[in-house]
């Protein structure tokens, strides 16, 4: 089905600015605070992103297509979702919720790299995969459904919006604030216990005591998504890794708060990741994942590993620099 540009724009009515809780882990010892910042700071030390501004849209080449875009990204659930009026492709989530504000967001998971950094070689699959793949990836495993016609007009229209949004990237670079802050490692293995509290105590209260999330007035989409359960990410998703989810919700989370004013110590963040990943989230088969274990990452959660020294648990929970060493020494041994 194609939609004409009235009836795409009625759409915006709907389209609230649907904002995740995620968190995700990834970081270097116990000095908290300071680290972050730090890190932080090194972050932003490359040229910082320059986001396009909407209002050059009115002389694009193809801005119906680009706006078009956006509001797939930011409305997923509208179109694919399971009332999608184009087809039922997806779990009710909406891309932007793990790529906030439509994928602008310093630190939110953003789209600066996305056109410039595909085609590339991924480990995970062992092949040259293009940003299309990279979508469909999302479909299958953040948004835990299929994939969307690769040739359609919606496809386009992502790709349109991807590459508009990107378009100030030079591939091969990767400008400040881009995708997700590394945390420092902590010393010891993430808590999910503690993650329990800090669930309780930050983020709870918009996305429910059991992580279901709140959806809104239309029951199509959530004002604030599950972080697990039937209807949240499945196992194959990135977020699913720890240190991706520690580091978004350290910027990004509780709501509000961005790099520059976080609510979050490292070890709240790491903690509360690892007790969102631990609950149930549903099942992918991933055992075509990483063909070579050896490019495996650090705090990959499920085996087998190249290695027989660390446990199951520290590939999970960490502490994860003695891994991350033997990985980095296993692929300078190549």
């Amino acid at each position: 089905m194609h939609y004409n540009s009235n009836s795409i724009f009625a759409t915006i009515a709907l389209a609230l600015v649907n904002v995740i809780v995620a968190c995700s882990p990834n970081g270097k010892n116990n000095t908290a605070n300071n680290s972050a910042a730090s890190a932080v700071t090194a972050g932003l030390a490359n040229p910082q992103w320059i986001i396009p501004d909407t209002t050059e849209l009115t002389n694009a080449k193809n801005a119906e297509l680009i706006k078009y875009g956006r509001l797939l990204v930011t409305n997923t659930s509208y179109y694919f979702g399971p009332k999608g009026i184009i087809a039922h492709k997806s779990n009710g989530l909406n891309c932007q919720n793990c790529h906030l504000n439509a994928g602008t967001k310093l630190f939110g998971n953003n789209f600066s790299i996305a056109a410039a950094d595909y085609p590339k070689f991924k480990d995970r699959s062992g092949t040259v995969e293009t940003l299309v793949k990279k979508v469909e990836d999302c479909f299958e495993r953040s948004l835990n459904g299929k994939k969307i016609d690769s040739n359609g007009r919606e496809m386009k229209a992502f790709m349109a919006y991807l590459k508009w949004i990107g378009k100030n990237v030079k591939k091969g670079t990767k400008p400040g604030g881009s995708g997700i802050e590394e945390l420092p490692f902590l010393n010891r293995a993430a808590d999910t216990a503690g993650g329990r509290i800090v669930y309780i105590s930050k983020c709870q209260t918009c996305h429910g005591k059991n992580g279901t999330g709140v959806l809104n007035a239309t029951g199509v989409s959530y004002t604030y998504p599950p972080l697990w359960g039937a209807h949240s990410y499945n196992i194959g998703a990135s977020i699913y890794s720890i240190s991706k989810f520690a580091g978004f919700v350290k910027n990004n989370m509780p709501l509000g708060v961005d790099y520059q004013n976080r609510r979050l110590t490292n070890e709240e963040a790491w903690d509360v990741a690892a007790f969102v990943n631990s609950q149930f989230h549903p099942f992918k088969n991933i055992s075509a994942d990483w063909p070579n274990l050896v490019t495996k990452p650090y705090d990959y959660p499920f085996g087998p590993y190249a290695d027989d020294l660390f446990t199951k648990d520290q590939h999970k929970y960490g502490p994860y620099t003695a891994i991350k060493e033997h990985y980095r020494s296993l692929i300078n041994k190549r």
